[in-house]
């Protein structure tokens, strides 16, 4: 029973830290940042644990102790997502008002509701050796065994919650599975000891109608169907779900249909049954092709979207330049059935694949007159999608006369994370062109090997037809530039180095703090 319980104990801290990871997503991200933090008070709390359990160990050396730590973490844990729900609502206020003390506040408290489960938790590997060590020559493999076992439980609890548990049951129930499976555990080994003592606390003990009401809880927790995960920041919650990835919501807004993620502060694709254009960055990837000199609509014959969501760009191009080959690469499965399911995502003529989009490119055996990112994790662009050697890779599957179109955002008056992207793209391709676009807080970045102009792009657009083409033209042509100095301190990323949260990071801070004033 006690290796049971070292097992079980391990397998629930990476479970709960990673079923953790699930819960704050909706309201901080699952940046590198929040990660940071969750990892970094986990591993403070296994600390004190540690330090606590040796010596709780060394002054009751029972194992009886042990399981009673073990079931009131478990009780602790299964009541984490009960207790941060209004944790994580008031965090919200702190995006809506741009307030970074509600902001930090709320996150401290979500991290702060692991302290007590964590903790307790810690306590189990040393507790465990000092009463199972048996003599000083037994005892190096004794402690080898138990940490052994407590680390193969762990692996267990880092893949299942991603594997199987939330994509299929969400984050709350992963928790209360963790939850129950080590309280239950907990409470046959209490039996046990004292069954074994021969003696026990009574039917009528205080102390063992406790354990059975604090089961009932739990078990109540677990069968109890959570209402909307967080609601909808505006219009009509249409749907939500939890993948492997992301939170999903798709959310309606009078005939508008919208798909946002994870924190839920940008729309990630837009389906509008009777307007093709959204007037956000995906109808700029439609002019993308004109920087080419002498390049017509009909030269555009295949398109490649790294990052195409529920389908937005590629219904624009399907709509716009006819049944062209498109593919479109989306990490997450479950937004491509969101996609076809709530955004039209049905082209004929698209071939969408789930995987990851730099792991594609090696893969691939097509060329394509136009390659889009539009690969945003809010408000991050992974960073292995904005490198010198991802650039160098696009550019091996480029058509002659073929572009790079990437979306990047910036505020209105930050363009740091657009001039990094410019100057790395400018070490692949001679030309690069930014269309900034006045309808968000967005920027298109276009490179190319051949010989592009600003002249040749107005050109193009000057002698387009059609008339949803023609429209986003109009835009374009009044809002592009070319790139050709690197501002000073700009970074270049490469896969060695690429501080692409850095860069965001510091637009988001400025851009609150100038809310804020």
């Amino acid at each position: 029973m006690l290796y049971l319980i070292v097992f079980v104990a391990g397998m629930t801290v990476l479970g709960v830290e990673l079923a953790g990871s699930r819960l704050i997503a909706p309201y901080f991200g699952t940046s590198l940042f929040i990660w940071a933090n969750l990892i970094g008070f986990v591993l403070l709390y296994l600390a004190v644990g540690n330090w606590l359990g040796g010596r709780l160990a060394d002054r009751y050396p029972r194992r009886t102790v042990l399981y009673q730590i073990t079931a009131w973490a478990a009780f602790f844990c299964g009541i984490i997502p009960l207790l941060s729900r209004p944790i994580l609502r008031f965090s919200a206020e702190g995006f809506a008002s741009y307030s970074l003390g509600i902001f930090w506040g709320s996150l401290v408290g979500v991290v702060l509701l692991f302290l007590v489960p964590i903790t307790l938790l810690g306590c189990v590997a040393p507790f465990a050796i000092r009463v199972r060590v048996e003599g000083v020559r037994s005892s190096g493999s004794t402690a080898g065994s138990l940490y052994s076992l407590s680390t193969i439980g762990s692996l267990a609890g880092a893949f299942l919650p991603v594997l199987v548990l939330i994509p299929n049951i969400g984050t709350t129930r992963t928790f209360m599975l963790f939850s129950l499976t080590l309280f239950v555990c907990s409470l046959i080994g209490l039996f046990i000891e004292w069954r074994a003592a021969g003696g026990g606390p009574s039917w009528l003990s205080p102390r063992l109608w406790l354990y059975f009401l604090m089961l009932i809880v739990l078990v109540a927790l677990t069968v109890w169907r959570p209402g909307v995960i967080r609601a909808a920041a505006y219009g009509e919650l249409l749907y939500e779900t939890e993948s492997a990835y992301n939170y999903i919501q798709v959310v309606q807004y009078g005939d508008r249909v919208d798909l946002a993620l994870n924190e839920g502060h940008a729309v990630h694709s837009i389906y509008h049954p009777e307007q093709l254009l959204t007037g956000g960055p995906w109808d700029y990837f439609l002019v993308a092709p004109y920087f080419v000199p002498d390049t017509q609509p009909a030269d555009v014959q295949s398109m490649l979207m790294l990052g195409s969501a529920a389908g937005t760009t590629l219904r624009q191009y399907t709509t716009v330049y006819g049944p062209i080959a498109l593919e479109g690469v989306e990490i997450d499965p479950r937004i491509i059935d969101v996609g076809r399911r709530f955004f039209h995502m049905t082209m004929p003529n698209a071939r969408v694949i789930a995987q990851d989009g730099r792991y594609y490119l090696r893969t691939a055996d097509k060329t394509y007159d136009v390659v889009g990112i539009d690969a945003y994790r809010q408000p991050y662009i992974p960073f292995h999608m904005t490198t010198r050697e991802f650039f160098l890779e696009i550019r091996d599957l480029l058509n002659p006369g073929g572009v790079t179109a990437i979306n990047v955002g910036r505020t209105k008056t930050d363009l740091r994370l657009v001039d990094a992207l410019a100057s790395t793209m400018k070490l692949v391709h001679p030309h690069v062109f930014v269309i900034d676009i006045p309808s968000a807080i967005n920027s298109i970045v276009v490179g190319t090997d051949e010989r592009g102009s600003l002249q040749a792009f107005q050109d193009n657009l000057a002698q387009i037809e059609h008339p949803t083409l023609s429209e986003v033209a109009a835009v374009a042509r009044a809002n592009v530039r070319e790139y050709n100095e690197r501002p000073q301190g700009t970074p270049v990323f490469t896969d060695d180095l690429a501080p692409v949260e850095q860069v965001i990071d510091q637009i988001l801070l400025g851009y609150i703090g100038q809310q804020s004033d």
